[in-house]
């Protein structure tokens, strides 16, 4: 315990003076940071050969993530997807954030797949290349062939990962405590809960199982499909250290010639494409977060085959319904039905002004609706809908800026392949399917019976509660805890004008005793100027300055009030 608090101030010392280094000086010096940094070590403000100061604010944030390595990077990286929490400057600059890690040694990816397996590597696999053709943050990736004949690829997790993971984890949790009041009042409220769900992100980013039960999930959802494919894990060679996974022979959605050569259209897998992303959201609730075109393969046959679930987002039934009822009501140009579905929608939706939200709305429809189909682009829209969440702090489900970024990369897909792609086009028939879905009578039924099913529960605990409440009366035992708020501004007022009263009173009493002073008689040792005691000249001194200190609060209290 004792090794790693001494390790976390190390780290938290490094931290601040990369902080002080690009001219982050006030989130030091106004938190307790600043205890970490001594004042004699200078620090250069420089990034490569030119100073920081030269670069936007948001700039030097990602010049900060960068230097403090994958973990942070991860973090920024899952932050650009929370519209409803940073502004729109700073998620542009975390978009540019790449983890390019160098591969480690495939001597130590062989004993970690044998600690693995508890067995020699030769034993599993009668081929492994030791060339990986893939390297990240967390590990890497082999091809093999299984002794049964499978081509396969495996993940193998760097060495040490996980405990760095988790010391850098502890270490946000520590930054976040030191710095909590002062990123509250630059608009991000909730610091601890952010870091809480990056935590549980990477523990799962760390567990190769659950990408492997990811997979067999959507192998199962779309076992039927004749165009889709997700490829097999081999659950019996996998751990929460390495996953083996069946090789896939493709190429890249965007790579247009050799779909031509394969003799494909590319419109056709472009629809295709669509279709398949757009059935996980509206049907399954259940999709893969991040379909870049490495990630999304195709087959000799046209067959598309989505690798790397280690980013999966689910919707919840209502979810999925306030979801669709927000781009329904859009296509209606129906801004108060848009706002409904943005509340239920929302965690926490207090909006103080429903009639600005809906007019905020309303613009959005009117600027879209001005468009024309060829005009309309989903990352305008994307970029809209999240400003508006932003500006009105709706804290709405993770999911729903994972399939507004997923479109936005699948609308840059489609327009590489179809000249004619429009992601709106493709959503307008699930939102009519959606809305059968939801008025359906077995979906009616089922809201019925939960409604019943609360209500029953209602009525069983509440006379319970109230004979408590009651019992706690008649004691006398009930508290009412009030809390009160926009006082802040009151007392301060107060304080500064029972300070000034104060002033005001030390010199009218200096000036009273200087008076008195001229009546009194002293001993001949007294030291007089020009006939006055000195005794006088001082007490008018003191009284002189506390009246500078008067008319100088008065003056700042003036100007505040002008701005």
């Amino acid at each position: 315990m004792f090794k790693n608090t001494i390790s976390n101030l190390h780290r938290l010392r490094q931290v601040a003076e990369v902080l002080l280094r690009y001219g982050f000086e006030d989130i030091v010096t106004m938190t307790p940071l600043r205890r970490l940094v001594p004042q004699r070590r200078r620090l250069s403000w420089l990034h490569d050969e030119r100073s920081v100061f030269e670069t936007t604010r948001w700039e030097r944030v990602r010049l900060i993530i960068e230097e403090l390595g994958p973990t942070f990077i991860k973090l920024a990286q899952a932050m650009s997807n929370r519209a409803d929490l940073l502004p729109q400057e700073l998620i542009d600059e975390f978009e540019k954030l790449q983890s390019n890690v160098p591969p480690f040694d495939v001597t130590v990816a062989r004993q970690i797949i044998e600690e693995e397996l508890k067995q020699p590597i030769t034993n599993v696999f009668s081929e492994f290349d030791d060339v990986p053709i893939g390297s990240a943050s967390i590990g890497q990736v082999h091809r093999a062939r299984l002794r049964t004949g499978e081509e396969v690829v495996v993940k193998v997790q760097r060495p040490g990962v996980q405990e760095k993971v988790r010391g850098d984890l502890a270490l946000l949790h520590e930054l976040v405590r030191l710095t909590a009041n002062f990123l509250s009042n630059h608009g991000l409220a909730n610091p601890q809960d952010v870091v809480d769900a990056f935590e549980r992100s990477m523990s799962k980013e760390l567990d190769y199982t659950a990408e492997a039960r990811s997979m067999e999930q959507m192998r199962t959802l779309y076992a039927d499909y004749k165009t889709f494919s997700i490829p097999k894990p081999y659950r019996d060679f996998s751990t929460s250290r390495i996953l083996v996974i069946e090789f896939v022979q493709g190429c890249k959605i965007t790579d247009k010639e050799q779909l031509l050569a394969w003799g494909l259209r590319p419109e056709k897998v472009a629809e295709t494409g669509m279709d398949i992303y757009l059935t996980q959201i509206f049907e399954f609730g259940f999709f893969h977060a991040d379909p870049h075109p490495g990630n999304v393969l195709v087959r000799p046959d046209g067959t598309l085959v989505l690798i790397d679930f280690g980013m999966v987002g689910r919707l919840t039934k209502q979810q999925k319904y306030a979801f669709a009822g927000v781009f329904i009501g859009m296509a209606r140009q129906d801004a108060r039905s848009m706002a409904l579905n943005f509340r239920r929608l929302a965690i926490t939706a207090e909006i103080p002004d429903m009639r600005a939200f809906e007019a905020d709305l309303s613009q959005l429809i009117e600027d879209f609706a001005m468009l024309d189909v060829q005009e309309m682009s989903m990352s305008d829209l994307a970029d809209s809908l999240q400003t508006i969440i932003y500006n009105y702090k709706l804290q709405v489900p993770g999911a729903v800026f994972l399939i507004l970024r997923a479109l936005v990369i699948l609308e840059g897909i489609g327009k590489v392949l179809h000249p004619n792609f429009n992601t709106f086009e493709f959503v307008r028939p699930y939102g009519a399917r959606i809305i059968k879905e939801q008025y359906s009578p077995d979906n009616i039924l089922s809201e019925a019976q939960y409604t019943g099913a609360q209500l029953l529960a209602l009525l069983q605990t509440l006379p319970a509660d109230v004979r408590q409440i009651m019992r706690k009366i008649s004691k006398g035992e009930l508290r009412v805890k009030v809390e009160l708020s926009g006082y802040q501004t009151l007392l301060r007022k107060a304080d500064e004008l029972v300070s000034r009263t104060i002033l005001a009173l030390l010199c009218v009493g200096g000036l009273l005793f200087s008076g008195l002073t001229l009546l009194g008689r002293y001993s001949p040792d007294m030291p007089y100027r020009r006939g006055v005691p000195e005794i006088t000249w001082w007490s008018l001194g003191a009284t002189g300055f506390l009246l500078l200190v008067l008319f100088l609060l008065g003056v700042t209290r003036r100007k505040e009030k002008g701005k």
